[in-house]
């Protein structure tokens, strides 16, 4: 499999969730254009047990690149808000 074709399926290999009615009811905490960058954030939510899932409007591009949300379910989002900006870097 080349680097495209992974790209392309980057949603079912990245845990992204494209278009998903399942996670409307959840809250954006960061938004991001690179999947890397977002799953890092994800991972680390994750890591402290807050519920964290990648999601996006639509296809990313062949790069891997898009408009991809980290969210939360609603009565986590304060607790995930407060972590994440805690371990911002700005």
């Amino acid at each position: 499999m080349g680097l495209f074709d992974r790209i392309r399926g980057a949603g079912k290999e990245t845990g992204l969730h494209i278009g998903d009615p399942r996670f409307d009811g959840w809250e954006v905490v960061r938004e991001f254009e690179d999947v890397e960058s977002a799953r890092s954030w994800c991972d680390h939510l994750r890591d402290i047990g807050i519920p964290a899932e990648l999601t996006a409007d639509h296809p990313l591009d062949r790069f891997g690149r898009g408009d991809i949300y980290l969210q939360v379910p609603p009565e986590n989002w304060s607790d995930a808000e407060e972590f994440l900006s805690n371990l911002d870097l700005d």
